[in-house]
């Protein structure tokens, strides 16, 4: 049986332009069963981890049915309103919808704390299709009046398990009170401890249930280690790292699309070849940076999550995690951009204190413990002990290799002091 493609789906042609535009040929597990079951105005409960797909198995079905029904977005009455934890996530998604609704004349916006809240309002005032939004912030905005729920017919909430880990139930609670009883409701969660169930059962009718397969976590080709070293000494580590030849062809992941600008930023003031990729570059920007890399004309890429999702570019030869990501499988996403075709790679991160349950996170995920490059920042307090199972060694790298880890270690030691 041949996979379904995304005309099987039920999908528009508008919508599959958008996908072509992006390269997406076939549908992901979790799409080619949840599109369907959407468009036929379902609610789904979606069992799926980050880098399944998750976020177009939800996104392109509101944007055919909103399309479909047309009339124009109205000042503060959204008609979807799809609920993040993070802002990072929040942001992801607002980025994907403009992807895939570049073709229609759908209104998104996106409201989260952490920034002034006058250019959203703004933006809801003008009237918007959808509203990504994170609990916190949009609770203050519906107590002020500048958003009203009574007109979404829509609601996904996204990475329902980490909601409950960041204690908003109570306010995800509060905003479905001000929702409309008749709707279309999703749930998308990793996990689904007996909270989550409860909340399932409470804002879902008669929902079916959708397993994806988790994102692979094979990482036995990549050499990984963590340097544990204070945010403000990153920088310095590394522009000392990349005086060494070996890095030939690098992956830099920031977090923020901000902080991808400000690496590479960094890095070219010191004669480094380098480019920046994320969602807030033009096409064919984003294009002209993966040309440059993957030439070799820039030899390191510095890049985001979501700009970093299709890469695949050849002989890559490090991974460096200058931020560690928060959730475990981005970490394997991002590793998994060296070591390809069967050649070793190496994957660096950089650990700030605050950043070290991250790291652990991460072990618990690859059953595989992280080795720590020894630097006098650890010698002032005692190994953060690895989860995995000690059994789980580091995988055989080349001897040149492993030259270069030893010899980096020493000569960087200073930077972390």
């Amino acid at each position: 049986m041949t996979n379904p493609s995304f005309s099987d789906l039920g999908l528009a042609e508008v919508l599959r332009r958008a996908l072509r535009d992006e390269r997406y040929i076939e549908p992901t597990p979790i799409q080619a069963r949840t599109i369907p079951l959407l468009l036929a105005e379902k609610d789904v409960i979606g069992i799926a981890q980050t880098g399944t797909g998750k976020t177009a198995a939800f996104a392109l079905p509101i944007l055919q049915q909103l399309s479909e029904k047309g009339g124009r977005a109205r000042p503060r009455s959204p008609h979807a309103l799809i609920l993040a934890p993070t802002r990072e996530l929040a942001l992801q998604i607002g980025d994907s919808l403009k992807t895939y609704g570049r073709h229609l004349p759908l209104r998104h916006t996106v409201i989260l704390g952490g920034v002034g809240q006058q250019p959203q309002v703004n933006a809801l005032a003008r009237g918007v299709d959808i509203l990504v939004a994170t609990p916190g912030r949009l609770l203050d905005l519906v107590h002020q009046g500048h958003v009203r729920l009574e007109k979404a017919s829509f609601l996904v909430l996204d990475e329902a398990d980490r909601m409950l880990d960041m204690g908003f139930i109570p306010d995800v609670r509060k905003i479905i009170a001000a929702l409309p009883e008749r709707r279309q409701s999703m749930l998308f969660s990793a996990t689904m401890p007996p909270e989550v169930s409860r909340l399932a059962a409470e804002i879902l009718r008669k929902p079916v249930r959708v397993n994806a397969s988790p994102e692979a976590v094979t990482v036995d080709q990549v050499d990984q280690r963590v340097f544990y070293v204070d945010q403000t000494k990153k920088r310095a580590l590394l522009a000392k790292l990349l005086m060494d030849p070996e890095l030939a062809r690098v992956i830099v992941f920031t977090r923020t699309k901000h902080g991808a600008n400000r690496v590479a930023e960094q890095l070219s003031k010191t004669g480094v070849s380098v480019e920046a990729l994320h969602g807030n570059k033009s096409q064919g920007a984003r294009q002209r940076a993966l040309l440059r890399f993957r030439t070799g004309h820039a030899r390191v890429l510095v890049a985001t999550d979501v700009a970093a999702r299709g890469i695949d570019v050849a002989n890559v030869t490090h991974v460096i995690n200058y931020e560690v990501p928060n959730v475990p499988e981005s970490y394997v996403h991002r590793v998994g951009r060296t070591a390809r075709a069967g050649v070793e790679g190496i994957a660096l991160s950089f650990c700030d204190p605050a950043e070290r349950a991250h790291i652990r996170n991460i072990e618990r995920l690859t059953k595989r413990s992280i080795s720590v490059v020894d630097s006098p920042q650890m010698g002032s307090g005692p190994k953060p002990a690895p989860t995995a199972p000690t059994a789980a060694t580091a995988p055989s790298v080349s001897s040149r290799r492993r030259r270069f880890l030893g010899a980096r270690a020493r000569r960087t030691a200073g930077l972390a002091q």
